[in-house]
């Protein structure tokens, strides 16, 4: 797919997700009483604040030429999918429990430790697949113990997400987000495989899990 056609998808597509949150929040705050539906909500407004954070580089071109297309609306899609089924959905719980911090100390977490993974990457991030003309291997902060840590976060983040707001149809999605990271991590690092040292650097590094995967 044309990489104008995929950028004005995810252009159409942010301003949509963060609409369906803004209205989840709505509803939450609608709710009597200010027991768990209030912190479900300020736990979608934290959400929808990542996706603003990340919309500048969510929409924008890179410099260069992407090397392949194919995987990144699928992606999208799918973390899309995944966040809205779980605000759209009744919630699972009628009481507050101390059990409920454990999803929202996991998603935040994982929301820092990818925004930090982005920010150690600099200009070689993007949301679609690039090779630069002067790539070099980053291996610092987070990539020095796993080669993918912005996919790290981001499952990590959408799991703590769903796992608050749980029900079967965001964990059908959040199945094919995980899917769908699986396939454009391996189509990225065969890009990424001409980037001088980045083969011996893969070789000492897992891709998403120290000692895993």
């Amino acid at each position: 797919m044309n990489q104008r056609v995929v950028v004005l998808c995810l252009r159409a597509l942010l301003p949509t997700v963060a609409a369906v949150l803004v209205v989840a929040i709505g509803l939450l705050l609608a709710e009597d009483g200010p027991g768990p539906h209030l912190v479900a909500a300020l736990f979608a407004l934290a959400y929808l604040g990542w996706v603003v954070a990340e919309a500048r580089i969510s929409v924008r071109h890179p410099s260069e030429s992407a090397a392949e297309n194919s995987t990144l609306l699928p992606y999208a899609l799918s973390r899309a999918g995944t966040a809205v089924a779980a605000v759209l959905w009744p919630l699972p719980w009628d009481g507050w429990s101390p059990w409920l911090t454990v999803p929202i100390a996991v998603s935040v977490g994982a929301v820092a430790l990818r925004l930090v993974a982005i920010r150690t990457l600099g200009r070689f991030y993007s949301h679609h697949v690039v090779r630069y003309s002067d790539h070099s291997v980053v291996t610092t902060g987070p990539y020095r113990y796993v080669r993918h840590p912005a996919y790290t976060g981001m499952l990590l983040a959408n799991a703590g997400f769903v796992a608050f707001f749980l029900n079967p149809l965001s964990v059908l999605l959040f199945a094919a987000l995980c899917a769908c990271v699986v396939r454009r991590i391996l189509v990225e690092e065969r890009v990424l495989w001409a980037v001088p040292g980045y083969p011996d650097y893969a070789g000492g590094h897992r891709r998403l899990v120290p000692g895993v995967w």
